[in-house]
């Protein structure tokens, strides 16, 4: 009986045998025309192959104009600019832009330094539209962006925009408006500010 079970085994086992390495083939080319197999798509020849090959001709850069510097729009556009980002930044739920982003460097003037827990702050005044902002380290501007607040200075870094895709970065620095001494010269002469008796 024990001999008949092991003939039993052995035949199972010599007939399952090829036919998992039938399934094994047959699920192989099944993937293989689902995968697009080797020649069974056909892929256009980039040129024709009876003509001779030719060599590309390399184009010399045509003479173009010298790059000039990109000159700012004019502040009512970068005012009308500023406003869009804002609405757009408030529709997709973002923190709005600073209104100083929409103004240049050279529309600034340092008003006052001063120290405040975040550290130090200064306050500009916007000359074209004559109003004052209050700012800190690494706020941008239309032209660049604030990098320092020293004691009597403020230090930018200027971005200078070319046509031909160049950008131009230079340090600036702006100092404290000094006070006007000729208002507080006719203050004292009027008498403004010494006591009355």
């Amino acid at each position: 009986m024990k001999q008949y079970t092991r003939i039993i085994r052995t035949a199972a086992l010599g007939l399952l045998a090829p036919l998992v390495i039938i399934a094994a083939f047959a699920a192989d080319g099944a993937a293989q025309t689902q995968g697009g197999g080797a020649g069974t798509t056909y892929r256009g020849a980039s040129r024709d192959p009876f003509t001779p090959y030719r060599a590309p001709v390399r184009r010399k850069p045509s003479a173009r104009a010298t790059p000039s510097v990109i000159s700012p729009p004019a502040i009512q556009e970068r005012i009308n600019s500023y406003k869009a980002q804002k609405a757009a930044a408030i529709e997709a739920q973002r923190p709005a832009p600073k209104p100083v982003t929409a103004l240049l460097l050279s529309e600034l003037q340092v008003i006052g330094i001063f120290r405040t827990p975040r550290g130090y702050a200064a306050m500009v005044e916007a000359t074209p539209i004559k109003l004052s902002y209050v700012i800190y380290p690494g706020e941008m501007f239309y032209d660049g962006q604030l990098v320092a607040i020293e004691e009597g200075r403020l230090v930018f870094r200027r971005v200078t925009r070319w046509t031909n895709g160049k950008r131009e970065t230079a340090v600036e620095t702006k100092a404290l408006r000094q006070q006007n001494t000729a208002a507080t010269d006719s203050l004292t002469a009027n008498g403004a500010a010494t006591p009355k008796q």
